[in-house]
């Protein structure tokens, strides 16, 4: 049982809650930030830490964050471990910019009062940069600058309780799977909350199933990650291909990211965004010097996502995608565990 005290400092990103830990009180070891993840799964310490935040009453079915650890060299600043309540994820975008937020915040990172600074990280699927953006002494907003991004399947048939559904298979930094949420007759609204995690968990369970979601290089990066039920609001009002309002504007579209086992995404999900990045580039829609992605959540947040760059990984073309978003800083914390409480780690109910 953990006995310390575990101090965090939490933040939101779009609505999407990030509990940082700084000096986490349990073993992370590993040669790498992606060895340090494939060795937590099997850790009953870090597996331990990760449900005492995530479970009520610390915590919640729907919580996020992670542990710090030393990044893989000298070219980073930080490395972190992303947890959520099944288990240890590859990315995170929108902890990478509240990251970026707390790195200058807290002064790890030496930030100009206007201008910005860019703060490194090693994260499980890569090096991914939160360009930290600053203006009278304040953080105004973090560019997210991502692993390459790209797709891996199209027309997926994925037999779901609402009919089959037609997937795209994608990577930005994990695998997700895309579908056209209308095409199931279903709206990115809370109201249809509970259908939304009920499909995007039998789309994601069924391709994992057929053993389709396969990365080309790193095995420990195969699964499919999440389920992206998105719409596109201004479709069929006679504007020009790839746009919402005509040609050269920018792609505007409503998601919702279902990932691990039913947790639902408040912010647009910003490795989620890079994988949709990758798919309308595939699309011929978006790409380096624009049309941009205005990529909205079900809350109503919203990210800015944008083609920096291209490149190929392997056979595959691939996007340098960048997600522009903003973090808040909500609170600090400092857990503790009596000794006596019979319910540690915690429990989980939606």
């Amino acid at each position: 049982m953990i006995t310390q005290t575990v101090a965090t400092t939490d933040y939101h990103t779009a609505g999407e809650p990030f509990r940082i830990v700084a000096e986490p009180p349990v073993p992370l070891p590993g040669d790498s930030v992606a060895d340090r993840r494939a060795r937590a799964l099997t850790s009953a310490a870090a597996q331990e830490l990760r449900q005492l935040l995530c479970s009520e009453p610390r915590g919640h079915a729907d919580m996020y964050g992670g542990f710090l650890v030393p990044p893989d060299d000298d070219g980073a600043h930080l490395g972190v471990l992303f947890w959520h309540k099944d288990g240890f994820s590859t990315a995170c975008g929108h902890g990478t910019i509240a990251l970026g937020a707390w790195a200058v915040d807290t002064g790890l990172v030496a930030a100009p009062d206007d201008g910005a600074v860019d703060v490194v990280m090693d994260v499980p699927s890569g090096r991914v940069t939160a360009r930290v953006h600053r203006a009278g002494g304040r953080t105004v907003g973090v560019d997210f600058v991502n692993v390459p991004s790209y797709v891996l399947a199209r027309d997926l048939a994925v037999p779901t309780t609402r009919g089959t559904a037609s997937a795209t298979l994608t990577y930005g930094g994990a695998i997700y799977a895309s579908v056209d949420a209308t095409s199931l007759g279903l709206s990115v609204e809370p109201a249809a909350y509970a259908d939304l995690i009920t499909v995007g968990r039998e789309i994601k369970h069924a391709i994992d199933a057929q053993g389709l979601a396969v990365h080309p290089t790193d095995p420990r990066l195969s699964g499919v990650y999440g389920t992206i039920l998105f719409e596109e609001p201004d479709a069929g009002t006679g504007a020009g291909p790839g746009t919402g309002n005509g040609p050269g504007s920018p792609v505007r579209q409503r998601n919702v990211t279902v990932f691990a086992d039913g947790q639902v995404d408040r912010s647009p999900c910003g490795s989620g965004t890079c994988a949709r990045l990758a798919v309308l580039a595939d699309d011929g829609r978006v790409g380096v010097g624009g049309p941009v992605l205005e990529h909205t959540s079900i809350v109503g947040s919203a990210f800015t996502g944008a083609v920096v760059g291209t490149t190929r990984v392997g056979d595959l073309p691939a996007v340098i995608p960048q997600v522009t978003g903003m973090a808040y800083r909500t609170g600090e914390h400092r857990f503790v565990v009596d000794a006596a409480d019979t319910l540690v780690p915690g429990f989980v109910l939606r």
